[in-house]
């Protein structure tokens, strides 16, 4: 398994105007216990080009992968630019997922998979 092809392949799915959490990509990718190989892909340019890392939050919504960012606001900025309110909290910048969370469907993972199978990553 080429667990960076799938990432890439789940990353580019994520819809305009939604987050999602780096353990969900994980999951969806076949691996529920790799979050942090997701944010360490998204960190180091191991996906490729054109990923919308910035719609990329951790598991509570908070904007943790900013500071790979060329500025530290520019994932702040470009998540409001998609009309994802974001909010400052103690813990820092933050998404609400119930409101702006990628809820992706059961049919959307059967389908990753089946495109994983049919190019056998």
């Amino acid at each position: 398994m080429d667990f960076y092809k799938r990432a890439r392949i789940v990353c580019l799915a994520i819809p305009y105007g939604k987050a999602a959490t780096y353990g969900q990509i994980a999951l969806l990718c076949g691996k529920p216990k790799n979050a942090r190989q997701v944010g360490y892909a998204l960190n180091r340019g191991r996906l490729g080009e054109g990923i919308p890392a910035h719609r990329v939050v951790n598991a509570r919504g908070i904007l943790s992968g900013a500071a790979a960012f060329e500025t530290e606001d520019m994932q702040r900025s470009l998540m409001e630019a998609e009309g994802i309110q974001v909010e400052w909290t103690a813990a820092g910048w933050q998404v609400d997922l119930k409101r702006s969370g990628w809820k992706n469907t059961m049919e959307e993972a059967l389908g990753f998979l089946e495109i994983f199978e049919v190019q056998g990553i």
